[in-house]
């Protein structure tokens, strides 16, 4: 395990007056450091909470938006319209939808990402279905929980 101070790795930059600027946040995840030059500010005052440009997404963790939600790889999460606010993304309300732990320093405006558990290989083969019954084809209902310990493929179809 490698420890590293967030304050080390927050840099700070002179302009041409010899003024310190201050980054706009730097977030910690997978074993790298991402300056952000620009945060945007959220509508309920959240203090934690971290919008990013969603330019940026790619850069911090390798999901990029689409029309289906946030991707990376062959996951697509779908992003309520809440998460979104022009050309910003709530970074932290995500990660609490996908389950990722987060850090967050307001005070030196470092934010740290924990593993995302959804791109663990076992993440998918420890899942559980919900419960559901349906008719088979004799119209008999067939309970899933009754398949437990079974592979089971579901196939669905809707006329719409």
């Amino acid at each position: 395990m490698r420890l590293v101070s967030a304050a080390s790795m927050t840099p700070v930059a002179l302009d041409a007056q010899t003024t310190a600027t201050v980054t706009a946040a730097t977030v910690l995840y997978d074993d790298k450091a991402v300056t952000l030059r620009a945060i945007g500010r959220d509508p309920q005052q959240v203090k934690d909470a971290l919008w990013v440009k969603k330019r940026d997404l790619p850069r911090i963790n390798e999901f990029e938006l689409k029309p289906q939600g946030a991707c990376r790889s062959d996951i697509c999460v779908p992003i309520p319209k809440d998460m979104l606010r022009g050309e910003y993304f709530n970074l932290t309300a995500f990660a609490k939808k996908i389950g990722q732990p987060v850090v967050a320093d307001t005070d030196t405006r470092v934010w740290s990402f924990g593993e995302i558990q959804a791109l663990r290989g076992s993440f998918l083969e420890g899942r559980m279905a919900p419960d559901f019954t349906v008719p088979d084809r004799a119209g008999r209902p067939v309970h899933l929980a009754r398949l437990r310990g079974k592979k089971v493929l579901v196939v669905t179809w809707a006329s719409w």
